[in-house]
């Protein structure tokens, strides 16, 4: 379980509140509750793992047996891990006919990045 954590540096709070920030201005309330929701969706490593792979197809549309094969993952784990991520609103579900395709929303992977923007 420790085997991926990697070391990190604490900065001093006199430093720490020098150097950074989220965003432009202090999170509300209602606004921390949600980014923390989203944070926890992607806390998953599989979730991650499928956000890569669609985000290096250019973000075109990829079908769940696609990334079955791509991720090597079973095709229900990878049913459950879309599910998550399009319920956050990380993922857009297409369907055309009978095929179901995702697709990354990038629009709120820019909101994120802003919040976590760092001076």
């Amino acid at each position: 379980m420790l085997a991926y954590m990697t070391a990190v540096q604490i900065l001093p709070l006199a430093d720490l509140s020098a150097c950074c920030s989220l965003g432009t201005d202090p999170l509300t309330d209602d606004e921390a509750n949600r980014y923390a929701a989203l944070f926890k969706v992607l806390a998953e490593p599989a979730r991650l793992q499928i956000l890569s792979q669609l985000a290096a197809g250019g973000c075109g549309p990829v079908s769940v047996n696609e990334l079955t094969d791509l991720i090597g993952l079973s095709q229900p784990t990878v049913s459950h891990h879309l599910k998550k991520l399009t319920e956050a609103g990380l993922l857009e579900r297409i369907r055309e006919g009978r095929t179901v395709t995702h697709r990354v929303r990038p629009e709120l992977f820019a909101e994120l990045r802003t919040v976590l923007q760092m001076d």
